[in-house]
């Protein structure tokens, strides 16, 4: 009998590992390449507001309002204020893949 195997989600060194095996570059420098990808990411978002990386999808820096909320402990009303963060947009030819795309 097969012993059933269970899905568990990728580290970056397990990312790293894989890139490294099938691009056939050492681990150290597939780690720099995954480094600088992150590094480009965030300034390009800092700079431009997105960051297309092709066949999966855009980062996009997004403004939250402020807004009032409750406190779940005491239910008093409290202020939230308004934030600066960044949503990623899956791209059409990434959802077709998954069968997120109609």
């Amino acid at each position: 009998m097969a012993a059933a195997t269970t899905s568990k989600r990728m580290t970056q060194t397990d990312i790293i590992n894989h890139l490294a095996d099938k691009s056939g570059m050492k681990k150290a420098d597939a780690k720099e390449f995954f480094n600088a990808l992150a590094a480009l990411a965030t300034s390009e978002v800092k700079k431009n507001g997105e960051f297309t990386l092709p066949g999966f999808g855009k980062l996009v820096k997004a403004t939250r309002k402020a807004r009032e909320g409750r406190n779940p402990a005491t239910g008093d009303t409290i202020k939230i204020p308004a934030k600066t963060t960044v949503k990623f947009r899956l791209g059409k030819a990434m959802k077709d893949s998954i069968g997120g795309g109609k």
